[in-house]
């Protein structure tokens, strides 16, 4: 373990050319992929005892990258590590945390993973707890690093909004104010790559979340405010965004430093081999460090006019287990006349891996799949009165409500709802292959966090489960917004509206079995024998101390298979 006292910050000072990291991604039974931030070109080291890895940074906008494929490992061992920066040691320092890990997954043991969205960047003191209240993954890493809630799981899924690019912090303003005008477009909002870069640091170099991710792998995939509020909401908000004089630089450069602060490491070695600007990067072999930027911007630029031409979606299997991320936003075609959540190729490749052979299928997506059944028929019917003409009445209040309410999730793309829902339906009748326990949607974004369930004899439960926010808290008359469309008076009132606007009804109905709750949340989902089990948990101060908040269970879900469940061949 390491010793000393935790530092307020981490810098060059401290971590001697270590920016940023590292951070543990894809892990699986023989590999593991350890990324970095360094403050100079350099070649990146990672060593677990006499065995060692290598490779050489990359350059983007002024800034240095590594990601060190660490490979022949042994399943099921845990095995700690160092970073060392062209042969010194930078990593571990001595900050209080135990030394970091490397745990490959064990075929024997069922998955665990933890999962949530919505984590603001401010500080962990009284002020910053008292506005966005305690980090639920802050207190999350300080209770694993003193080994104090259980079995670590193998994975932590991020399911978007991990920096807010529309939504700054006063160290965020701070650091726009020494570059530009704050007052000129886009203001408060990040303009450029180098302003990106920065909100990542905010967001992942204090030191109990930082620990936290050099230990505990992490996936994750973007959403709205990734980019701005609303992103992709609807073809007139697109259009309006393009006729600013900011937003192509906004979206070549958060699309940009999404690729290389989160989508590279959520990639396998073998699908990293396929992309093309890591083949670059791996086949570059050149005295001095490779320049990224005019690629990286091109692929950017490339993949906003046409979004097709990439998938951010990713499968994941374990034994048993099958976990799907899917795409929700960047995905979407906005053209009235088609609108979809997930254009024709994404909804293939989606197609495609809904399949049973699996004990459990989850599938990850940032928006709920199922909301509750009120707001999920006043999103139905907001979709429907916005496809008309703009010029009408009926048009532009139903824009207007879906930008101020955010009505904008699986439910307002409706052919889209009804084709996943036929997926799941078909998983869970043993249409697809044998019929698992559950089919489970995970996901956050609406800053509260439930469970509900299709309601249904035989086969597969259908569920969905929510956490969010890990660190972003609804204001309290939104919460009570949210509530009341969550409760029955709203789910008949809707279904009258959505009919008034003549929406299909839903393919079939579902309830809440618990929730909501508007706590900020980590939520730790195990498969079991016979079903999942999923707690949400979430940090408390006591005693006035701020910086080291305790962590407890706000609820627990056990969702047991059907007693009538078996696993039944394809039909």
């Amino acid at each position: 373990m390491s010793t000393g006292t935790t530092p307020a910050g981490l810098g060059p000072e401290t971590a001697q050319g270590l920016l940023l990291g590292p951070m543990l991604r894809h892990v699986d039974n023989t590999s593991a992929s350890i990324w970095v931030e360094t403050a100079m070109a350099c070649t990146v080291e990672v060593r677990c005892g006499a065995d060692s890895w290598q490779a050489a940074t990359f350059g983007a906008h002024g800034h240095h990258y590594a990601l060190v494929e660490v490979s022949g490992l042994k399943a099921g061992t845990v095995r700690p590590y160092t970073v060392h920066l062209n042969g010194k040691r930078v990593w571990p320092i001595e900050d209080g945390f135990p030394d970091s890990m490397i745990a490959t997954l064990d075929p024997a043991k069922e998955p665990r993973l933890a999962f949530g969205s919505c984590r603001t960047s401010v500080p962990h003191d009284e002020a910053g707890n008292r506005t966005h209240g305690v980090d639920a993954m802050r207190a999350y890493a300080l209770s694993m690093a003193g080994l104090e809630h259980g079995r670590w799981p193998d994975l932590a899924l991020f399911l978007g909004d991990q920096v807010y690019a529309d939504s700054t912090s006063l160290e965020m303003q701070e650091f726009i104010r020494r570059r530009r005008n704050i007052k000129e477009a886009p203001g408060e909002e990040l303009k450029d790559y180098e302003e990106y870069a920065h909100l990542y640091s905010l967001a992942w170099s204090d030191p109990a979340n930082r620990w936290l991710l050099s230990t505990l792998p992490s996936a994750m995939m973007f959403d709205d405010h990734d980019i701005r509020d609303d992103w992709n909401s609807s073809l007139e908000w697109k259009r309006e965004m393009q006729k600013t004089g900011w937003w192509h630089e906004r979206m070549v450069s958060g699309i940009g430093s999404y690729w290389i602060y989160q989508h590279l490491g959520n990639l396998s070695p073998d699908q990293r081999a396929a992309d093309p600007l890591w083949r670059r990067i791996a086949a570059h072999t050149g005295t001095g460090e490779l320049d990224l930027t005019a690629e990286l911007d091109e692929f950017a630029e490339r993949v906003d006019a046409e979004p097709e031409s990439h998938s951010w979606s990713y499968c994941r299997d374990w034994d048993a287990v099958r976990l799907i991320v899917v795409d929700s936003r960047a995905a979407r075609t906005l053209d009235p006349g088609r609108r979809a959540l997930l254009d024709p190729t994404e909804l293939a490749w989606l197609d495609g891996r809904m399949r049973g052979g699996f004990r459990h299928l989850l599938i990850g997506t940032s928006l709920p799949f199922l909301l509750p059944m009120g707001l999920h028929h006043v999103e139905s019917w907001d979709e429907a009165i916005s496809s008309g003409s703009r010029r009408s009445l009926r048009g532009w209040l139903g824009e207007r409500l879906r930008r101020t309410f955010d009505l904008e999730h699986w439910a307002a793309f409706q052919s889209s709802f009804q084709e996943v829902a036929r997926f799941a339906t078909e998983v869970a009748d043993g249409k697809r292959g044998p019929v698992p326990q559950t089919v489970t949607f995970l996901s956050g974004d609406v800053h509260f966090s439930y469970v509900s369930e299709v309601e249904r004899q035989g086969g597969s439960r259908i569920l969905q489960a929510v956490c969010s926010p890990i660190r972003n808290p609804l204001p309290r008359f939104l919460r009570y917004f949210a509530a009341a469309l969550a409760l029955g008076p709203a789910v008949p009132f809707g279904a009258w509206m959505a009919s008034q606007a003549h929406v299909p009804n839903p393919p079939f109905a579902w309830s809440g079995i618990k929730g909501p709750w508007f706590d900020n949340c980590l939520a730790i989902i195990e498969a079991t024998g016979d079903g999942l089990e999923i707690s949400w948990v979430t940090g408390v101060v006591r005693d006035g101390d701020h910086m080291h908040p305790r962590l407890d269970t706000v609820e627990v879900a056990s969702l047991r298979a059907r007693g009538d469940h078996t696993h039944s061949p394809e039909s």
